[in-house]
């Protein structure tokens, strides 16, 4: 699988270092229905809390809103994705996922209009969009 370039950003400070990256992955729900997996999220650690992960974020959501790009999952603090960016958890409370997670922490973000399954298996998409 390969991450989506149209919403996978790199911050890099004066110097040109780089200091935060953001990637974002084709999945699906049950193959069928498709999504973004937003993640991971990583800023060096002296500049954490510093707004660069909160600039990548704001950066993503708008190309995926310009590109019209699947719904974004994530897993994530629900109170930091919810109140910034619009990650809820009950699109994903009953969905199943590889690997443990506490529930409250998978979140999606949905285009307004669109509802996605209120069931089904997190995994691989079977078609790369290529965005």
């Amino acid at each position: 699988m390969t991450a989506l370039p149209a919403l996978s950003f790199a911050a890099f400070d004066e110097t040109e270092r780089l200091i935060g990256s953001l990637q974002c992955w084709p999945v699906a729900l049950d193959f069928q229905t498709p999504l973004v997996l937003v993640g991971p999220v990583a800023v060096v650690p002296d500049l954490q809390r510093g707004g660069v992960g909160r600039i990548m974020m704001t950066r993503m959501i708008e190309a995926a809103e310009s590109t019209r790009a699947d719904p974004l999952v994530l897993i994530g603090d629900p109170e930091y994705y919810g109140r910034f960016f619009g990650f809820e958890a009950h699109w994903t409370k009953d969905w199943s996922v590889p690997g443990p997670v506490e529930r409250r922490r998978l979140l999606a973000r949905v285009p307004e209009g669109l509802t996605l399954p209120a069931t089904g298996h997190l995994g691989p998409r079977l078609h790369n969009p290529g965005l």
